[in-house]
């Protein structure tokens, strides 16, 4: 029997709303091609809906989640609304909620595609950021005290558990092992007195459970120009949330465009459904044009694809991906290109 897939579409805001339909479009082709079936539910949760009514989601958005075997997200982000409005509105409480404690970002330098970095070599560069996704810097803890007055203060707690850092080693340590068996840990533990040493000695002591891995750990300073001055040396790094959203960011650069990262939120016990997005954000710069780089969302979908069991698939459209950045003059604007989205999809479906 064919197996079908129940996929929720939150476009959300800006160019979200524009890369969606594409990655859409190459996921239909590849369910044909595979003899699997994919269902979908779209959501309007966003900025505008928060503008709207007051929410960016309904009371009841995440147990409409729920039994969906996947989320597939656009961008999230409006003026007028701040930041943190729509992520603790929106993206944190389903990677929280659905224990999506991996965030996974992949970087690869592909064949025509310029990097800004001049050791930057196609081929050479591929290495996968895992960032911890649940805790860390990123908690709810804290406050802000005497606001309006001189004496003003606000407190943020990150909070490193040893069942949450164990469960994120494990998962970067057999990533490692499965590629080119090296792993980096970032940390900061001669500046950051409690929680980084103590990170530090979880992951050594994670480490003499994979003994076919090399591993080493930078200093988050160090690593960051480790990441432009060599980045063909890493392979798999594992970081605490803060480190890892800015290094998967950094290294995305390093890539040549962020319009083409993709990521994923896992639950890898998969109780829960995962949910994957590309990087960008939200370009109100843009949005409207038509000319948004649909890779980040359409890479983003073939990691779906590959988390859903279907990782030839998933091959298909990195391939096909690669195939069009190193052989085809169809590039969008950000790629030094005149493309309008829906012509790069339109040849990048051709190429599939």
């Amino acid at each position: 029997m064919t197996t079908n897939h129940r996929i929720a579409l939150i476009p959300g805001d800006g160019i979200g709303a524009e890369v969606l339909p594409p990655a859409r479009q190459v996921l239909d082709v590849l369910a044909h091609r595979y003899d699997f079936s994919l269902s979908y539910t779209s959501y309007d949760w966003s900025c505008e809906r928060y503008l709207r009514e007051g929410a960016m989601m309904p009371a009841d958005g995440l147990d409409q989640l729920r039994d969906k075997d996947a989320i597939l997200l656009g961008a999230v982000g409006y003026p007028g609304v701040p930041d943190h409005v729509s992520l603790w509105g929106l993206l944190i409480p389903i990677r929280r909620s659905f224990r999506q404690y991996v965030n996974l970002r992949p970087i690869r330098v592909f064949e025509g595609v310029d990097s800004p970095v001049r050791g930057a070599r196609p081929g050479a560069v591929d290495m996968v950021v895992v960032r911890e996704n649940a805790e860390g810097e990123y908690s709810e803890i804290g406050g802000r005290l005497n606001q309006g007055t001189a004496e003003e203060l606000a407190v943020q707690e990150a909070v490193f558990t040893r069942a949450g850092v164990t469960r994120i080693a494990d998962y970067a340590f057999s990533l490692a092992a499965r590629r080119r068996g090296r792993l980096t840990s970032a940390t900061k533990s001669n500046g950051i007195i409690h929680t980084m040493p103590f990170w530090d000695e979880l992951i050594a002591e994670r480490a003499a459970g994979h003994p076919g891995v090399t591993w080493d750990q930078e200093h988050i300073d160090a690593l960051a120009a480790k990441f432009v001055l060599d980045p063909a040396r890493f392979d798999v790094v594992v970081a605490s949330n803060l480190f890892g959203d800015i290094l998967s960011d950094l290294a995305a650069a390093v890539a040549g465009s962020i319009g083409i990262a993709p990521s994923a939120n896992l639950n890898p016990e998969r109780e829960f459904p995962s949910m994957f997005e590309p990087v960008h954000g939200s370009a109100p710069d843009i949005a409207g044009k038509g000319v948004a780089n649909p890779l980040g969302a359409i890479w983003s979908a073939a990691m779906m694809l590959d988390h859903l069991g279907h990782p030839a698939a998933a091959k298909d459209i990195t391939d096909a991906i690669a195939s069009i950045l190193a052989k085809s003059d169809t590039r969008t604007r950000d790629l030094g290109g005149t493309a309008t989205t829906a012509e790069f999809t339109d040849r990048l479906i051709e190429l599939l």
